[in-house]
């Protein structure tokens, strides 16, 4: 309705979706746009719609961000973040502290939690843990984290979008749409439940990623 009442000459939207007739311009599939015919990433999901209109098709690149220096009083450290949007996507508090003990003892990384306002950060009382800090400040702590650890949330995306390698773990959501793009990750999932995913699982997607990088 906002685009239909937005008055513009031209109104671009995705054919398949709901009151695609409000559209001037009705965008095809994206795997017809991108010639495959696969399950496809968001970000090739957007891109295709860009390509569509007019911008020169390419390799589709990861996201870049820019940030302040990162802190120089942390050592060599992990950012861990914990929560999600909903339970489904959500790993069990405790199995993170013992990721996060082992990376610290076997590793010499410094775990750093993330908790948002609503976010109870008890469990992770022996860490460091920044609570509600303004996105500039999240930004600079993982522009220069040596690895990310998180469920199926945003500070993954962000971390991926400065290249830091990721550990993400996958409950309900669909890794090939919504894994980090274009960055050294490691996606552990578990379509059933999350919790089925166990703790060395994690731990040797972190280890898999601290040699590669």
């Amino acid at each position: 309705l906002m685009v239909l009442l937005s008055g513009a000459k031209y109104r671009a939207g995705f054919a398949h979706h709901r009151y695609s007739h409000f559209y001037s311009h009705a965008i095809p599939r994206a795997q017809e746009i991108l010639g495959v015919e696969r399950r496809i990433h968001t970000a090739e999901h957007l891109a295709s719609a860009m390509f569509w209109m007019g911008v020169p098709q390419r390799e589709i690149p990861r996201a870049r961000l820019e940030a302040d220096a990162a802190p120089n009083f942390l050592g060599s450290y992990v950012v861990i973040h914990p929560f999600a949007s909903e339970a489904a996507k959500t790993w069990p508090l405790g199995r993170f502290v013992e990721v996060a003990r082992h990376l610290r003892e076997a590793c010499g990384l410094e775990p750093v939690f993330l908790a948002g306002p609503a976010s109870d950060p008890a469990p992770f009382s022996e860490f460091r843990v920044w609570r509600n800090v303004p996105l500039a400040y999240l930004k600079s702590l993982l522009s220069g984290a040596a690895l990310f650890i998180g469920n199926d949330s945003g500070p993954a995306h962000v971390a991926a979008a400065f290249g830091v390698p990721v550990v993400v773990r996958f409950g309900p959501s669909d890794p090939v749409a919504w894994a980090p793009w274009r960055t050294l990750s490691r996606v552990v999932t578990s379509r059933e439940d999350i919790t089925r995913i166990q703790v060395s699982e994690v731990i040797a997607a972190a280890e898999s990623l601290r040699a590669k990088a």
